[in-house]
């Protein structure tokens, strides 16, 4: 990981004065371990929860069993809900980050599934972002792509955010 990404990210947030909470999965926590070094992280980071397990995701983040036997724990309408309940549970964070996905075979891989595959849903001024990024390369970088990804998606969101003061932020 890049440690100038995270620093200028950190900065960005000090920047538009918000903060951020993390809902993590695939990742376990490795996105928001990132940040630690980063001078300035304990004005812009509330919270993060990892919630690896399916009764985890229900139970910390309001995620629903009709959601997970429907879509799977590893889906965008996971993500979504887990930003939700993130926000709900941290109402005072501005910015809430959640990300799912598969980092080995098994659970609900598919061929329009495969390993690698993540998903993140980013809540930003009361509007959701979602992303899917299909990972590429050997399975234990996976962690550090995804929060990079994570990030570089973050930044973006930012940039326009600050290009555009008066006008809501659109995601891709």
């Amino acid at each position: 990981m890049k440690s100038t990404l995270v620093d200028d990210l950190v900065k960005k947030f000090l920047q538009h004065k918000l903060t951020l909470a993390l809902a993590e999965s695939c990742t376990c926590g490795w996105a928001t371990a990132q940040l630690a070094p980063a001078q300035g992280i304990s004005e812009v980071l509330l919270g993060s929860v990892v919630t690896y397990h399916g009764e985890a995701k229900q139970r910390l983040l309001g995620v629903k069993k009709k959601t997970l036997d429907t879509y799977t724990a590893e889906s965008q309408q996971t993500t979504n809900e887990m930003a939700q309940g993130l926000h709900q549970q941290l109402p005072m964070a501005d910015v809430c980050v959640a990300i799912t996905g598969l980092f080995g075979p098994g659970a609900s891989e598919t061929p329009d599934k495969p390993s690698g595959t993540i998903f993140v849903t980013i809540l930003l001024e009361g509007h959701a972002q979602e992303y899917r990024e299909q990972l590429k390369g050997p399975t234990d970088k996976f962690r550090d792509q995804a929060a990079e990804f994570i990030y570089s998606k973050l930044d973006e969101l930012l940039t326009r955010r600050q290009e555009a003061p008066n006008s809501k932020v659109n995601g891709s």
